[in-house]
């Protein structure tokens, strides 16, 4: 990704406990603090912020929102990602994403 920084890093998928409630990766917070003293300026409002991720060989374009609770930022995994990379609510991956 030309102009963008990666990160390349190890998370897991977890859901929000609300009913219906959407699906997200943390990340890490060494990423997170990373990202939140080089780019912050690039966040919109709730702390918004444009970033491409992939896992396996699937890419898409997405956003990632600070946290303040979580202290990092929380990216959301959506139903048809989920469904293409077969991947489970606990279960450990690898996953890129560009700023």
């Amino acid at each position: 990704m030309e102009g963008k920084i990666n990160y390349t890093f190890s998370t897991k998928m977890w859901k929000h406990n609300a009913p219906g409630g959407w699906h997200f990766v943390s990340l890490p917070k060494p990423v997170a603090k990373e990202i939140r003293e080089l780019l912050k300026w690039q966040e919109e409002g709730w702390g918004r912020m444009k970033a491409k991720a992939q896992i396996g060989a699937v890419q898409w374009e997405t956003a990632i929102w600070y946290d303040t609770k979580q202290e990092t930022y929380l990216l959301p995994i959506k139903a048809t990602i989920r469904t293409k990379l077969g991947i489970a609510v606990d279960q450990r991956f690898a996953m890129d994403i560009w700023i």
